[in-house]
């Protein structure tokens, strides 16, 4: 945990119907394009904004694993999974962006949401994410634009531009495939392994 993680004690701005205006998870999981049946990892999964919809779109036969470090994260999830309408196919995983404790080559995406600003050691994200993914697996990363002012989201001097984080993946063995913006505020980069 650093300065810039998201507190745990700020987690209903992550369930804010705000924030389905200006950061839409249909239009996210349109650009990701999950296949029924797919097996995903929600990396920082906070309260299950993308955790839910994801479950819904791999089916009955797929499964995501809702990772995230903080067990009051992993609690409102397990509430929402208590509701009638809950999906099966999620796993709530204790665990690290850099140590998310998965199976090695278990997973298709690698889905990080509005937690790569937040990571002091991306080479070793990066690591994990290929540690975790099939060979045809892919990551994806999800933040906030440095081209934008504004709330909602981090101080300015928090974000990375996109550019910058694309030129991390390409330099870790990474090609990137697309690199672009999404909702009012943040760009989705997608890549696979050279």
């Amino acid at each position: 945990m650093n300065e810039r993680t998201f507190q745990a004690g700020h987690a209903h701005k992550l369930d804010d119907p705000a924030r389905l205006e200006w950061l839409p998870p249909s239009e996210v999981l349109d650009r990701l394009a999950p296949q029924p049946g797919s097996i995903v990892a929600d990396i920082g999964a906070g309260t299950g904004y993308f955790t839910i919809p994801l479950a819904r779109a791999v089916g009955p036969n797929g499964r995501v694993f809702a990772v995230d470090f903080q067990p009051s994260m992993l609690a409102r999830i397990r509430a929402k999974l208590d509701s009638a309408d809950a999906q099966p196919n999620i796993e709530l995983v204790e665990g690290s962006a850099d140590r998310t404790s998965l199976p090695e080559a278990s997973c298709d995406l690698a889905f990080f949401a509005n937690i790569w600003h937040e990571v002091d050691d991306p080479a070793k994200v990066i690591e994990e994410a290929s540690r975790i993914l099939k060979p045809a697996g892919r990551l994806a990363i999800l933040d906030w634009r440095s081209d934008l002012s504004s709330p909602p989201g981090p101080p300015d001097d928090h974000r990375l531009a996109a550019a910058d984080v694309a030129a991390s993946l390409s330099r870790n063995g990474w090609s990137v495939d697309t690199n672009r913006n999404v909702g009012h505020y943040s760009y989705l980069i997608q890549a696979h392994r050279e």
